[in-house]
């Protein structure tokens, strides 16, 4: 291999070479860095690997492959949700009623329409409804900040919110906006054939909200087209009528397209999980009683499912994983225990509509140490450029651009962000556009994408992409914080965010309640794990803060240490240690101030049950943060358990007695 390479290289360097000296010699007043470097048969074999032209009549939209399943095979379960379950044929009827009275209220193409529905038959029928009624679904999730959440239906410009009783009080009441309880609307009235709108391929589907490094999340707009490719001739898993597909990913979070509209665009069975976050055995239960055949899960939920229920992922026929680099080790173990499962690595940012490029994991990428993320998917090109747009060549490392019809229209109420992230196509005579993704990649001599990193400060934490720049502007608003920076770092449990402050002249930073203010304005994943005060931050020689002289968080700073009390204290606390990666766990720590969030919920519900038989449900668990009001609850739990089995045991013997 390495005589391969440094053949490689000398090849390229007198490619090069050749290639200045006779751009030189017909143009001498040209700048070096100007001058294409690559020889015309590699600059073809790039662009061979990087377009991929199958070609997929986009010409319907979304709602219309539902209504042509609900006409083909009406009677045949489109949705199901703990023990109902809707045909296509109800789907459709019950979606052509919303729709009917959406177009009633005004909403036609363009027009936006958040929906804030945890999982249920009833967030289908909404999300169709509006996509019927010409419209644009924006998913406001219930358990985002109020503040974000007023800020994301303000930025919208939403004047109708579909949403449930349930989460009223969760979302933030405004004026300007009407919102309708589909739980409490009537629609017995409302005719049920299909209702006719000015919907075409390029018509706006949905506007998703993702992380900004201005402070403030930013809205991506995605088309009919986009949603259509990407799920309607995927070449990178099977998605047909035999297809019964997991629904677990957060509507806000663009998995969710794959999943839903990959199963019911295709005529297949969407399953989904219940609207709290499930435990693992819960939902391996859920995949096997199911008959669940295809899920996507973010590289962390892979882990963890490979590591407690191995047989429930084998049982599926394809997984697909992304969000985070996947792990080499746990591809390893999946591959020894999947005798007839396809592992698919997918990748691509929310601008191109959930994948770009996918990959089928085999044995070979473990044995060479680097699992790819794979070769471009349907209508998508992908190129790897230098800051001049230049192709580089294989093995050489390079910014991802992608393009073809899974590009987003842009960023909304953003033209100047759109402009600079969505660029004209070198390549392309027709006006087409590439997105700069910012990801660092390299092509291997296999024609697939490597990911080896990021140009700036984006980071992956548990799937969901974050700006550090949008945390760090929230830290900056805090009126004790004169500086502030934020860094990814890894330990035992996975990434975590810390941030690094320091103080106003005479003022004092209190971490815990600096985290308890970031609660109120960010998700749970983008509040940092950990606040450290410095008295000022590290500066390189330009100026600028100096990351890599941030010294390393030490969990133990901020924490009065009281030690645990009782034998179920000392298992909970051993427990939290293993779970959170921190060495001494307080009787009063709060797991969400060290760190946790809801995946580590389920790691310690798992080892709950394993070292006491008991389980915490999770309710539970957000109630009572502590070790030790955690342990009072179990506890009683324990108690019962011992009362249920002297009955049971007295039973018996009064059965053999008798006998």
């Amino acid at each position: 291999n390495a005589a391969v390479g440094a053949r490689r290289l000398c090849d390229y360097m007198q490619a090069a070479v050749h290639g200045i000296v006779n751009a030189l010699a017909t143009q001498p007043q040209q700048r070096i860095s100007e001058i294409n470097l690559l020889a015309a048969t590699e600059q073809q074999q790039l662009l061979h690997w990087g377009v991929n032209n199958t070609q997929y009549p986009n010409i319907q939209s979304v709602h219309q492959l539902i209504e042509a399943q609900a006409k083909q095979r009406p009677n045949a379960t489109a949705v199901i949700f703990g023990e109902e379950q809707l045909s296509y044929a109800e789907l459709n009827i019950r979606a052509n009623q919303l729709a009917h009275h959406l177009i009633a209220q005004g909403v036609k193409p363009e027009v936006k329409v958040g929906i804030a529905i945890e999982r249920s038959l009833e967030m289908i029928v909404g999300l169709l409804a509006i996509l019927k009624a010409g419209g644009a679904y924006v998913p406001l999730d219930p358990d985002y900040p109020q503040d974000r959440l007023a800020y994301m239906i303000e930025d919208s410009g939403i004047n109708l919110l579909l949403m449930q009783s349930a989460v009223k009080d969760r979302i933030p009441a405004s004026t300007a906006v009407n919102a309708i309880a589909l739980d409490k609307l009537n629609l017995s009235a409302e005719p049920q054939h299909n209702p006719t709108t000015a919907v075409h391929s390029e018509s706006l589907a949905y506007v998703i909200y993702t992380s900004g490094s201005t402070g403030k999340p930013k809205g991506v707009e995605i088309v009919h087209q986009s949603i259509t490719r990407l799920i309607g001739a995927a070449d990178y898993a099977t998605l047909d009528a035999d297809v019964r597909m997991l629904q677990y990913a957060p509507l806000a979070f663009d998995a969710s397209t794959f999943e839903i509209w990959g199963s019911l665009c295709n005529g297949g069975v969407l399953v989904q999980a219940a609207a709290d976050r499930l435990a693992f055995d819960e939902l391996a239960d859920l995949i096997e009683r199911r008959q669940i055949n295809t899920a996507w899960f973010t590289a962390a939920l892979f882990n963890q499912m490979l590591e407690r229920h191995p047989a429930a992922l084998s049982s599926l026929s394809q997984v697909l994983t992304g969000g985070e680099a996947m792990s080499l080790f746990h591809a390893g173990k999946a591959l020894n225990n999947f005798e007839s499962t396809s592992l698919i690595n997918g990748y691509g940012p929310t601008e191109c509509t959930t994948f770009a490029a996918c990959h089928s994991v085999s044995s070979a990428d473990v044995q060479r140490n680097q699992i790819p993320i794979g070769k471009p998917i349907t209508q998508t090109r992908a190129y790897v450029l230098d800051s001049g747009l230049d192709q580089v060549p294989a093995g050489a490392t390079g910014e991802l651009y992608l393009g073809g019809i899974g590009l987003a229209r842009g960023y909304l109420n953003r033209a100047g962000l759109s402009a600079d992230r969505f660029v004209a196509d070198p390549f392309s005579a027709d006006g087409d556009r590439l997105y700069r993704t910012g990801d660092l990649v390299r092509w291997n001599t296999d024609g697939q994408l490597e990911y080896l990193g990021r140009i700036d400060h984006q980071v992956k934490i548990r799937g969901f992409r974050i700006e550090l720049g949008e945390v760090e502007a929230q830290l900056l608003a805090q009126p004790d914080v004169r500086e502030a920076v934020v860094v990814a770092k890894v330990v035992a449990a996975g990434s975590r965010l810390v941030g690094y402050v320091s103080a106003q002249a005479d003022h004092i930073i209190e971490p815990l309640t600096v985290r308890a203010r970031l609660a109120q304005v960010l998700p749970d994943y983008m509040v940092p794990s950990l606040i450290v005060v410095l008295d000022s931050l590290p500066l390189n020689a330009n100026g600028k803060v100096d990351r890599r002289a941030l010294p390393e968080p030490d969990h133990e700073s901020e924490r009065e240490y009281t030690a645990p009390q009782g034998e179920t204290e000392q298992t909970l606390t051993a427990i939290w240690s293993e779970v959170l990666g921190i060495e001494r766990i307080s009787r009063h720590d709060n797991f969400f101030e060290l760190g946790g969030h809801s995946l580590d919920v389920l790691r310690l519900q798992s080892k709950l049950l394993d070292r006491l038989s008991v389980k915490l449900p999770a309710r539970d668990f957000f109630e009572n943060p502590t070790p030790a009001s955690q342990a009072v609850i179990l506890e009683h739990q324990l108690a019962r358990n011992d009362s249920a089995a002297d009955i049971e045991q007295m039973a018996a013997l009064l059965d053999l007695l008798e006998s």
